[in-house]
């Protein structure tokens, strides 16, 4: 059974082609700042590796670990870039296999077959193999997501996808348990990103090329009075006493390794040699 189609990949390439102000992305190079400081906290000689994103331009071709420099491999899932090899994320095709490293940078976030995607990454990596993952997570543009439902139940008597979902924070080590992935870890960097009004959020959002991704998106562009709507529900939302609104900028991480045999094995249920109550004591009891 096919994946629902919640993203229009096409849509995504245009909104990267069409970008006002690619160079105003701040977000691509704080993933790629916490990215190397992660990589220098791995003890591992990193031999073949490669980097995702939907826009490859910013990524970098040598990366780091506390072993030592190596060379990465860079593919683009989203914009066609001279030079750089293009990858559908939804069947994924990576340019080699047997990689000790694959990074994805801002990709899971608009990809329709999360599942199956981690899968063919795992696919990829050679045996203890690491994978890491950036993406925006479940409570990214929360505000803006909260005043367009508001406005719209207003202005239109009804509620619109008009911002994109993110996957939340508890699903994410399920999924890289599902798709097969060792020891994976998961955690999450909270970002405010404060801008004049809920529309200086807007023309950002559409500036970097990330404008409604969603493959039900309203057909018509929204109207003044609809966006003057939003506006005003997000001053209630998220205004602050300056004037200014707070936009919450949410980046999960991810980790996990492919199976071999070398790794840590859970121990078998029944195996444990002290039980949990002899050392609560009485507090097991309540």
């Amino acid at each position: 059974m096919l994946p629902p189609k919640t993203f229009d990949r096409d849509q995504i390439a245009r909104n990267l082609a069409r970008r006002r102000a690619p160079d105003a992305d701040f977000v691509t190079p704080l993933v790629l700042e916490d990215l190397a400081d992660r990589l220098l906290t791995v003890t591992r000689t990193i031999g073949k590796a490669v980097i995702l994103a939907p826009d490859a331009s910013a990524l970098p071709q040598v990366l780091s670990t506390k072993n030592g420099a190596f060379p990465v491999t860079r593919v683009s899932t989203g914009l066609a870039m001279p030079g750089v090899a293009l990858a559908d994320p939804e069947a994924l095709s990576l340019p080699e296999t047997g990689y000790d490293l694959i990074v994805s940078v801002l990709d899971l976030q608009v990809i329709n077959d999360v599942p199956g995607f981690l899968s063919r990454v795992r696919a990829h990596l050679a045996p203890d193999g690491l994978f890491m993952a950036a993406f925006l997570g479940g409570l990214t543009l929360t505000e803006l997501r909260q005043a367009f439902l508001a406005a719209d139940a207003q202005i239109l008597d009804g509620a619109f996808a008009r911002v994109a979902p993110f996957i939340q924070l508890g699903d994410a080590g399920g999924l890289m348990q599902r798709a097969g992935f060792a020891l994976p870890v998961t955690d999450v960097e909270t970002h405010t990103v404060r801008y004049a009004d809920a529309l200086a959020l807007m023309r950002d959002i559409k500036a970097l090329g990330a404008s409604n991704p969603l493959a039900e998106r309203p057909s018509l562009l929204a109207r003044p009075v609809l966006l003057a709507a939003a506006s005003a529900a997000y001053a209630e939302i998220a205004g602050d006493p300056d004037g200014r609104v707070r936009a919450t900028l949410e980046i999960v991480w991810l980790s996990g390794w492919a199976p071999h045999e070398s790794q840590q094995k859970p121990l078998a249920p029944g195996s444990a040699k002290v039980s949990l109550k002899s050392v609560l004591g009485n507090k097991a009891g309540g």
